[in-house]
């Protein structure tokens, strides 16, 4: 039973690795939506409305591209050789991977329903937030070419450095809510300040979530 389970996986083995470099790309153009995400946060600290809105229209652009990779990964995936178990495992981490731009959309939408501009600590914390973001997409993608290169050794640090992110933003949420909350906002931008805070926090829990099934991925191939 474990020889036919060994050739099986050997006839599988092509076929994951062609996903895992479908997974690169797409946390390739997850990471240009969280980029345009970022650039539309700039923009309006700066005050710059023209390319607040033109940075969130590319956000949604780069989220529906990243949905078009994640349909033909799972297309590839259900009718490829791969045994149940890596089939799941690999299905799992696309929908993850997929959920990060989805939430980063989420959050640019947010953005842009925000009107007037916010108190210069809200925007600092929404600044740094955001920079942690890109800080671990940049972990992420660096973990998921490691293991395509099969240097599972630096995926599996990578993967750590995303969960050390993924902690200073559960932090970063907690200061960026009391910020909002001493700032006796308005009722309508209190609301989208605060649920931008959820989404923010969140965006980088599914970059954490991707990259545990980076490490499972790594561990499993040892």
């Amino acid at each position: 039973m474990r020889e036919m389970r060994n050739i099986l996986g050997w006839l599988g083995m092509a076929g994951e690795q062609a996903i895992i470099q479908d997974a690169q790309k797409h946390v390739e153009e997850t990471y240009k939506t969280v980029s345009y995400f970022s650039e539309a946060v700039r923009a309006y600290i700066l005050g710059d409305i023209s390319g607040k809105a033109s940075a969130i229209e590319n956000v949604r652009r780069s989220e529906h591209e990243a949905d078009i990779l994640r349909s033909k990964m799972v297309k590839d995936l259900s009718e490829g050789l791969l045994l149940p178990p890596d089939r799941e495992d690999l299905m799992h981490f696309v929908k993850t991977l997929d959920k990060i731009a989805d939430w980063t959309n989420g959050s640019a939408r947010l953005l842009g329903f925000i009107e007037g501009k916010l108190p210069e600590h809200i925007l600092t914390n929404i600044s740094t937030a955001t920079e942690l973001i890109i800080a671990g997409i940049t972990k992420l993608k660096s973990g998921i070419h490691a293991l395509t290169k099969n240097d599972l050794k630096q995926a599996l640090l990578d993967c750590d450095e995303v969960d050390r992110i993924e902690h200073e933003a559960d932090d970063q949420k907690k200061l960026l809510i009391e910020s909002i909350i001493h700032a006796k906002l308005e009722p309508t931008n209190l609301l989208l300040s605060y649920q931008l805070a959820e989404y923010l926090e969140g965006v980088t829990d599914k970059i954490e979530d991707a990259a545990d099934l980076v490490k499972i991925l790594a561990i499993r191939s040892k």
